[in-house]
């Protein structure tokens, strides 16, 4: 049987090869905003910890941590790139992301105790 935790590793997994394949391809698109990019990084890590959250349940530390060491490997294996750069600005948003998820996921189940809804998990 097929629990819903495994379903979530699943898709982090599929999502950690799509981005992963994103941020280390030759981008092929012209970037018509600037710093647009940046939201690509926040949507993505956001993404990622609201999936790591479902799959594994790790304490935010944990997870945070993970994230910042997987935004480093990104930005260090880009700097070799002749194609792609690295930028401090891009680890930021990466962090912004995680911290986006978390100040969410805080509101939503304060929300719930708050109207004393029982949680669906």
């Amino acid at each position: 049987m097929i629990s819903r935790r495994n379903i979530f590793k699943l898709a982090l997994a599929i999502a950690l090869i799509v981005i992963s394949y994103l941020v280390f391809s030759r981008p092929n698109y012209p970037q018509l905003i600037p710093h647009m990019d940046k939201v690509g990084h926040l949507g993505s890590f956001f993404c990622l910890s609201y999936l790591t959250h479902l799959a594994f349940k790790p304490r935010w530390q944990y997870l945070a941590l993970t994230l910042a060491g997987y935004a480093v490997f990104i930005e260090l294996v880009q700097s070799t790139l002749p194609y792609r750069s690295a930028s401090v600005g891009d680890f930021i948003a990466d962090m912004a992301g995680v911290m986006l998820f978390y100040l969410s996921h805080w509101s939503y189940l304060r929300y719930f105790r708050a109207a004393k809804l029982p949680e669906s998990e």
